[in-house]
C-alpha cells in the first residue's frame, strides 16, 4: 500500500533520514520505534507531505507522492495525527472536526454520518461538541485528534506519538480505540515510543536509529528480541 524507496530528507545540511525503505500492507499495524531524535516524526512528515525528501521515492497504492502537498496527500488518502495532537484549542471540537473533512465540504450528508462514527468510537466528543478544543483533557485532544482525521475518509492514517503525555488508563484506551479502527479496515502506521505496547498492537516493526533503519520484521519476533529488549524496554 505504501513503499518508501531510499529515501532522505535533511534539514539544511542535516540528514534526518538516511536512506530509509519501508513497505506498508494493506490492513495491517506497522510500528515505527526508536529514541528521542531517531526521526521518527520526520518520516511520517515526508509521507505527509509536510516536508519533501532530498532524495528517494514514495509510492501509494501504486502512484508516486513524494513532492506533492500535504492537501494533496490527503486527497489521495492519508490523514496525519501529528505529535502533539494539533487541535485548534479557538474552536469547537465540532468545527475541529469539521476541519478534518475540509475537502469533502460539498458532501454534507456523508460528513454528518462520519462524525456521527467518530463520536462512536469516542463518546466523550458528543458530550464535548460546543467545548473549544483547548479546555479539552489531554486524552480528550487526542481522541480529537484522531476523529478529526478520520473525517477524511483516510485509506491509511498515520499516527506520532498518541499516548505521549497521557495518564496509563487513557493510553489503554486510546491503544484499544486504535485497534478497533484497524479491525474495521484501516491501515496504520504507527510511530511510538512505548515499544512493548506498540509491537504489542502492530503486526510490523521498524527500528529507527539516527535517521537509519536498523531493524525490522514480523513485530512479534522483534518483541522477543534481546538487542531490542535491552535497548528499548530496559532489560540486561
Amino acid at each position: 500500500m505504501l513503499k518508501l524507496s531510499h529515501i532522505y530528507t535533511a534539514y539544511g545540511n542535516i540528514e534526518a533520514l538516511k536512506d530509509v525503505s519501508i513497505d506498508i500492507s494493506q490492513g495491517g499495524i506497522a510500528a515505527i520505534i526508536g529514541a528521542n531524535g531517531a526521526g521518527k516524526s520526520t518520516l511520517l512528515n515526508t509521507i505527509s507531505g509536510v516536508f519533501s525528501p532530498k532524495k528517494g521515492e514514495i509510492e501509494f497504492l501504486g502512484k508516486r507522492i513524494d513532492g506533492l502537498p500535504a492537501h494533496a496527500v490527503v486527497e489521495m488518502g492519508i490523514s496525519h495525527v501529528p505529535e502533539g495532537r494539533r487541535i485548534f484549542p479557538q474552536l469547537t471540537v465540532m468545527e475541529n472536526m469539521e476541519m478534518g473533512a475540509y475537502l469533502r465540504r460539498g458532501d454534507k450528508k456523508a460528513v454528518k454520518e462520519d462524525m456521527e462514527k467518530g463520536f462512536a468510537y469516542f463518546p466523550i466528543l458528543k458530550e464535548r461538541l460546543k467545548q473549544y478544543g483547548g479546555t479539552l483533557s489531554g486524552g480528550e485532544q487526542q481522541m480529537l485528534a484522531i476523529a478529526r482525521a478520520l473525517m477524511s475518509r483516510p485509506k491509511l492514517i498515520l499516527l506520532d506519538e498518541p499516548s505521549l503525555g497521557l495518564a496509563p488508563m487513557m493510553v489503554d484506551r486510546i491503544f484499544e480505540i486504535i485497534k478497533r479502527i484497524n479491525q474495521e479496515g484501516m491501515t496504520i502506521l504507527l510511530v511510538e515510543q512505548n515499544a512493548n505496547a506498540a509491537l504489542r498492537l502492530a503486526n510490523k516493526g521498524y527500528v529507527l536509529e539516527t535517521g537509519r533503519v536498523v531493524m525490522q520484521g514480523d513485530a512479534e519476533a522483534l518483541l522477543k528480541n534481546p538487542q531490542l529488549r535491552a535497548a528499548y524496554l530496559g532489560e540486561g
